[in-house]
Order: structure tokens, then C-alpha cells, then sequence
């Protein structure tokens, strides 16, 4: 099996274990095998574990998988410049999703060789002197992560390797039996959870390492999954087909309770994790690897090395952080003129190294619904604020024009700094003038009278105008004076799992059934994060400090009555663009009721009325194909082939 055995084999991301000083940050030194005399030693042991912190750069920060966690949801569809990898994903006609073209391969091709890592060192560590058990927990939790994530996109995946289920493989196998749903929970996820739960420490061995607080929130993210899979209310098929009951007898009620109880054990019991004060700080780039953020695929910008990619120009390949690409459209066509009577014009807004700019590549686009329904309330909840750049500044004095003023919109005057163009928070009462003939925006913005910038109205962002995304936005801290280097893959880490969404679970599971304990209901839980969103401490678009707390204000439209629904939205405020949506609405089956349709205006310039879109998401589609490449190696006939497929893509 190409994809999956022959690179275990190989070892595509081997590393051994070093500490900097006191910095206890894991310093990676390649290899180009692993083998089970290496785990027999300390060195291989670490190594084995380094690895599987490597392996997160290949799927996190990857804008291919990236895409294939959010376009086709309520959250994102393709973009002007968009090519069959997110046309395909969107399900509306443009493209089909196919064993080729889903770019959840991406997370199959990466898993399997870490969990065969996992299993090395698992198998192995018992031999070596010197190694803890808190250092074997890790790889356990791993292994339960990766089969948690392949579990929840394919369904049922093998668990034997080659030799043996749960066994570390050193030879070339092209067969392969997938396990059912049920087998891989209870005989490897939750298992390898636990036992992370029972043997890491509460403060990780290194930074950004695992915990019992994190292995807590995967391990209630699972058994809440888990629990609407053998709930299955809207009869979406399986694969490899099987009933939806539990081995150990246990029933979906049971799994919610055990999901509540679990994540509230991580709240009460957080290690050295706890929310940031504003919504704000949890994102802001200068304030990566805070106490809420639990687990991340880290680049760095002290190293290209250590980065995994070169500082200067990315690919748009893994192990790059490029995600953020995908979602930022061209902004740099902004022009402003050098003279009042606009006469001639140059680029005001510069590609720039900054967190609100960075590399476009408009490949992905946020849907209307979400900017305008999912962030109704853009005055008390900073989330919007605090996730979006819906304004956008000049620069133009960081790549050497010298003038000191340029002329804008109605021909007044701004200077580096200001606002060039914004997409504005609400439709304005004066239609917006998108046609004017002497202020005329080559990016088809309009003007309003008496503002310096253009302007687009929420109804009319558009596949080639958008908000962008500030909360994974490009940053440096070595530009100097100038734009920096732009064009680099994100030297900032991304973003896997965070504190808050303990807060999540546990609502989830209790608006389930779930029994829970005072003062910790679905309101309450919720609460908590509404509140922190009301306390602002920066307005992030307009650039100036804003110490305003709203919190009585969120709490109080907080209603009294919490569905899935609602606990959906507030999923989608709080991790917009951060990969979590496809799960979330596949998780509840509510991805063909949510993201059936969407209103988006077209690709072109002059694009300026919204297009209802219609989606054909079928039941099949709730699970991914299994990749082409895999299917291609195996050394099956075509009916074991076919049966192997997830149905509906063969």
C-alpha cells in the first residue's frame, strides 16, 4: 500500500529529541529510518516522540487540507482564483468530490506513518532505561489523535498495519482490511486516550507538549462524536458497514455523559492552560503559544531550519504553514491616486509581512451568511473583529513611494495608515457608488460621501473580495521598516486544539442529556466564552485602542434555551476559518441542513449582487473518499477494491 505502508517504511518525518538551554523547545534532527533497534534506546525513543510533534506541520498549516476542512461548509466556498482542489469540495455544481481530487489525503498519506511511529515507540520503550512512562503517554495520545481524525473522515480504518493490530510494521505490505467504526474507538481512540489521561503530566515536558488537559479534550471529543454516531438521527450510512451498537454494551447516553464529565474534568483540572482576558489575545500573533492554545504545528521565524520551509518564498507545499493564503484575496490591485484630479494612480496597499496582509491566493472566500447571520452582532461581540480584516491601510510608504499623501475616495487626501478600503460592519443607509466615474476603484468598490476610503458593502463581498482572515494571519517580527518577506510560508505556529473548546464539549453533551453539575450547564459553559467575547480591549479594523467591556451585554442575549444549533454558531464565532466546521456539522449531521445554501456575489470586478448557490450534499458525503493513490498500490481484485471504497465514490 503506497500511501499508507510504504511510507512507514521510510519514515517521511524522523527526528531526534534535543534541549535548548532551559528553553525546552523540541529541536528537530532528521533521519531517514526508523527501525526497532532505534527505539531501543533512549535517543530513538525520544526521537520517535519529536517525530510525531513533526508530523502536525504536514496537515496543519497545509491550505490543501485546509480547504478540505471548510470549503463546502456554511463557512467557506471557492474563491475567484480558485482551481478543482476547492471548486470540487464545495459540492455546487462547479466540480465533484472524487478518491483524486479530496484533499483529505493529505491527512490519510500523514497519519498512518505517525501511528506506525507511535506503535514503535510504544512497543519499544518498555526495553529502554531511562524513558518514563509520561514520555511513552505521548506517543499513546498521538496514536488515539490520529485514529480519532481518520475515524471521524473515512470511517472504519485498518488498525493492523502489517503485522499485527496496533503492532509497529517494518515491511512493504499491499493489502489491507479496514476495520469497522466501533473497533476503531474502543480498541484504539479511546484506550490510547486514556491511557495518556492516566501517565502525562499536568504541565508538559516541553513546550506545547502533551498533557492530561489535552489528552482530556480529544478524549471528550471522541466520546461526544461517538456518541452521535451510534445516535445517528438523520440515518447517515457507515463504512464498512455495521450496526450502531457498542461492543461494551454501552449506549449514545452513556458517551454523552462520559464526554460531559471528561471535558469538565479538563476545565476544573487545567494544568497551566486558562482563557486569555479578550477573544483578541487568544489570536494576536505577538501572543502565540499562550495558555489557551494546547496544541499547535509550530514554525518559527529564528530558523529555517527548525521552521521546516524557507523564510523567503513557499511552494505552497507542506510542511509550509500556507493556510492562511488561501483565504486572503488580492487586496494589493488597491489603488490610490497622486493627484487630486486623479491623474495617475499607484498601489497603496503593499503585500507585507503584517498579520492583517500577508500572500494572496484567493482560492477560498467566506460565504454572505456567515459574515452577515453567524456575526449578526458586530458592536458587543469582538469576535468579529477580532477573526476578520475588513479594513485595509496604506503601506505604500514601506516599499519606497515617497509621497506623503495620496488621494482616495471622493479625492481626500489619507496617508500611510489610513484606511484605503472597508468592507463595511452593516449596509449602509445610502446605497453604496459603485460606478462613479472620477473615483473609480479597479477592485469594483464603491464610495460613500465625506469618507476617504472606498467601501463595499456586506452585500456585496464577493469570490474576489472579502474579508480576510486576521486570526491566522502572516507575521513577522523582522521587517525593519519595510514589508518584510511576505511571500514566505506563516512562521507562526498553527492552531490545533485550545482550552475553550472544553467549555464546548461539555455544552454540547449537556444540551445531549448529559446530567450535569451546578453551575455548569450548557448556558452557563456558554457563557463563560460569550462573556470573555464582550471584553474588548482593542478595535482591531478601526486600529485603536478600545477598553470597553460588553460581557453583561453578550450574556444577557445569550438565550435561555441552548440547542445544537445554537451551540453550532457559537462553535463557528469562536473557530471561524480554523478547520474545525466540516467535523462540527458532520459530527451533528447538520452539514446538508446548514450548508445547502449560500449567497455569494460573482468573480468579476463589477460583482455586486449576491447569488443564492445550492449545494448537493448527499449522505455519502459525510464521510471522504479514501485517496486514489491508495486505492491505485493495493494488491486487490476489483470487487475487494470496490468494497473497500467508502460508497458513493467508486
Amino acid at each position: 500500500m503506497k500511501n499508507t505502508y510504504i511510507k512507514i517504511v521510510s519514515g517521511v518525518i524522523i527526528a531526534t529529541l534535543t534541549l535548548g538551554g532551559c528553553s525546552k523547545i523540541l529541536e528537530e534532527e532528521p533521519r531517514s529510518v526508523f527501525t526497532p533497534d532505534f527505539f531501543k534506546t533512549e535517543k530513538g525513543v525520544l526521537g520517535g516522540i519529536t517525530a510525531l510533534y513533526g508530523h502536525l506541520r504536514n496537515i496543519y498549516g497545509n491550505g490543501y487540507y485546509y480547504n478540505a476542512t471548510l470549503t463546502g461548509t456554511d463557512e467557506y466556498t471557492y474563491a475567484q482564483q480558485a482551481d478543482g482542489n476547492f471548486k470540487d469540495a464545495d459540492l455546487s455544481g462547479v466540480g465533484s468530490l472524487t478518491p483524486s481530487s479530496s484533499r483529505s489525503d493529505v491527512l490519510w498519506n500523514e497519519a498512518f506513518p505517525a501511528i506506525n511511529t507511535a506503535n514503535g515507540v510504544i512497543e519499544n520503550a518498555v526495553e529502554v532505561e531511562g524513558v518514563s512512562d509520561a514520555i511513552v503517554a505521548e506517543a499513546y495520545f498521538f496514536r488515539g489523535f490520529d485514529y480519532f481524525m481518520l475515524v471521524q473522515s473515512f470511517g472504519g480504518v485498518p488498525l493492523d498495519l502489517g503485522s499485527g493490530e496496533l503492532k509497529f510494521n517494518t515491511s512493504t505490505i499491499r493489502t489491507s482490511v479496514r476495520n469497522t467504526v466501533p473497533e476503531v474507538y474502543t480498541r484504539a481512540v479511546f484506550p490510547d486516550l486514556l491511557k495518556a489521561i492516566e501517565d502525562l503530566p499536568d504541565v508538559g515536558r516541553v513546550t506545547g507538549g502533551a498533557t492530561k488537559t489535552l489528552a482530556r479534550l480529544y478524549l471528550s471529543k471522541a466520546y461526544l462524536t461517538y456518541a452521535w454516531w451510534l445516535e445517528n438521527p438523520n440515518d447517515i450510512p457507515t463504512h464498512p458497514e455495521t450496526a450502531r451498537t457498542d461492543p461494551d454494551g454501552h449506549d449514545a447516553p452513556y458517551y454523552y455523559q462520559m464526554a460531559y464529565d471528561i471535558a469538565v474534568e479538563g476545565i476544573d483540572n487545567p494544568g497551566n492552560y486558562g482563557l486569555q482576558e479578550t477573544y483578541y489575545d487568544v489570536n494576536y500573533a505577538p501572543n502565540d503559544r499562550n495558555s489557551e492554545i494546547m496544541l499547535y504545528a509550530d514554525h518559527t521565524e529564528d530558523s529555517e531550519y527548525f521552521n521546516g520551509g524557507s523564510h523567503s518564498y513557499g511552494s505552497g507545499g507542506a510542511p509550509d504553514n500556507f493556510s492562511v493564503w488561501m483565504v486572503t484575496w488580492d487586496y494589493t490591485f488597491l489603488e490610490s491616486a497622486t493627484a487630486a484630479n486623479w491623474s495617475s494612480v499607484v498601489r497603496s496597499v503593499q503585500r507585507e509581512a503584517a498579520q492583517a496582509y500577508g500572500r494572496p491566493w484567493t482560492r477560498m472566500a467566506p460565504t454572505q451568511n456567515a459574515i452577515i447571520n453567524t456575526f449578526a452582532d458586530k458592536t458587543n461581540d469582538s469576535r468579529y473583529d477580532g477573526t476578520f480584516v475588513t479594513t485595509w491601510r496604506g503601506n505604500w510608504n514601506k516599499a519606497g513611494v515617497p509621497n506623503a499623501v495620496l488621494y482616495n475616495a471622493n479625492g481626500i487626501e489619507v496617508h500611510p495608515g489610513d484606511a484605503i478600503l472597508t468592507i463595511l460592519d452593516e449596509e449602509p443607509t445610502q446605497a453604496v457608488d459603485y460606478s462613479n466615474a472620477t473615483y473609480k476603484s479597479n477592485i469594483g468598490a464603491g464610495v460613500l460621501p465625506g469618507r476617504a476610503d472606498f467601501v463595499i458593502a456586506p452585500s456585496a463581498i464577493s469570490r474576489r473580495k472579502y474579508p480576510n482572515l486576521w486570526k491566522i494571519g502572516q507575521y513577522r517580527t523582522n521587517n525593519g521598516d519595510g514589508l518584510g518577506q511576505p511571500n514566505g510560508g506563516s512562521t507562526r505556529p498553527f492552531n490545533i486544539a485550545k482550552f475553550s473548546e472544553l467549555y464546548f464539549v461539555a455544552a454540547e453533551a449537556a444540551v445531549k442529556g448529559a446530567s450535569v453539575q451546578a453551575g455548569k450547564g450548557a448556558r452557563d459553559l456558554i457563557n463563560v466564552l460569550r462573556a470573555r467575547a464582550g471584553v474588548w480591549r482593542w478595535d482591531n479594523n478601526g486600529n485603536v485602542e478600545k477598553i470597553e467591556d460588553l460581557s453583561m451585554e453578550m450574556v444577557a442575549a445569550t438565550p435561555a434555551n441552548i440547542t445544537i444549533d445554537y451551540i453550532l454558531d457559537e462553535r463557528s464565532r469562536e473557530y471561524f476559518g480554523e478547520g474545525y466546521r466540516w467535523f462540527d456539522l458532520v459530527r451533528t449531521q447538520k452539514w446538508g441542513e446548514l450548508s445547502k445554501t449560500y449567497q455569494i456575489a460573482g468573480p468579476n470586478i463589477g460583482d455586486h449582487t449576491p447569488i443564492t448557490f445550492t449545494r448537493d450534499i448527499q449522505p455519502f458525503h459525510y464521510l471522504r473518499p479514501i485517496p486514489q493513490g491508495q486505492m491505485d498500490a493495493m494488491e486487490l481484485g476489483a470487487a475487494e477494491k470496490a468494497a473497500y471504497q467508502n460508497p458513493g465514490y467508486n
